[in-house]
């Protein structure tokens, strides 16, 4: 079975006037590699996928596996047409890639019994490891835990993003040793580590990413009051990059540091004001402060 451990980005997409920015994309993706995270997620929700077309999801996808192994990169899998995901599906898996990011079905509210149904017809159509993203209050979907433990039977689910904000069913999971859980709740990371989670899609990672790479290290290594401080230090940006929608103050802090251009599709705008100075503050705290 596929392990996915470590920290992991859900990248934003870098625009400019418009479109797709790659010069930004390829010197972002070069930024972090060099922090040493363990994989990036394109066109997740923090990418803005559902702002781009199909053909721009993969050329993003494309331009990322110019630089990133196939072994770091998985790709986002989103929508509530069974017939028109399994074909996206398809082309993406004329690609190499470590896993695809499947979240349910949204807005249609599927039952139970349908849950189960379109993540095994997902799964069985893949030749790469899934990972479940289960994020009700962007799906509208909850997972009762007997779903869940059923659908991670499945040898293709190997993962899954947990968001879910139900203990219990994490805790299920991770006692069930079915699948990696990856903490998708950024300010939880801490105490998800700490209880046997493998590691995060977290977009808080953008900035200042050796730091979440630091903690996830120290808590695998059993260091968990030099983890404990790690985390704290980076508990007032995980907190600020929320306050928002996501992914407009990442976007802002990544623009501070002059990686890419503050720029967001429409429905989503930029951030306000008042939180680019309070980014700029907590960025030039973290940055001044002892490792």
């Amino acid at each position: 079975m596929s392990s996915f451990q470590g920290i992991w980005i859900p990248l934003v997409t870098p625009f400019h006037n418009g479109a797709i920015d790659f010069v930004a994309l390829r010197r972002l993706v070069s930024h972090l590699l060099a922090s040493g995270i363990d994989g990036i997620v394109v066109c997740g929700t923090t990418g803005e996928a559902a702002a781009l077309s199909k053909r721009e999801q993969l050329d993003v996808l494309d331009a990322v596996l110019e630089q990133v192994p196939s072994a770091q990169v998985v790709m986002g899998l989103a929508g509530n047409n069974l017939a028109e995901l399994l074909c996206f599906q398809s082309e993406i898996l004329k690609r190499s890639v470590a896993g695809l990011l499947v979240p349910p079905p949204y807005y249609i509210r599927p039952s139970q019994a349908g849950l189960e149904g379109f993540f095994n017809t997902v799964a069985d159509a893949s030749s790469v490891p899934i990972i479940l993203y289960d994020i009700p209050y962007r799906t509208g979907v909850t997972f009762e835990q007997t779903t869940l433990l059923n659908i991670v039977e499945h040898e293709q689910i190997v993962a899954i993003k947990d968001c879910g904000g139900n203990q219990a069913n994490t805790l299920a999971l991770l006692a069930s040793k079915k699948v990696d859980v990856l903490c998708g709740e950024d300010n939880q990371i801490f105490s998800a580590l700490c209880l046997g989670a493998s590691g995060a899609i977290a977009a808080s990672a953008h900035v200042h990413p050796e730091l979440f790479v630091a903690l996830y290290q120290q808590i695998r290594d059993n260091q968990l009051a030099e983890g404990r401080a790690t985390f704290f230090r980076l508990v007032p940006l995980i907190h600020s990059l929320f306050i928002e929608p996501n992914p407009a103050p990442v976007k802002s802090a990544l623009a501070l540091a002059g990686l890419i251009n503050d720029e967001l599709r429409a429905p989503m705008q930029r951030s306000s004001e008042a939180m680019k100075l309070r980014l700029q503050g907590i960025v030039n705290v973290l940055k001044n402060s002892d490792c």
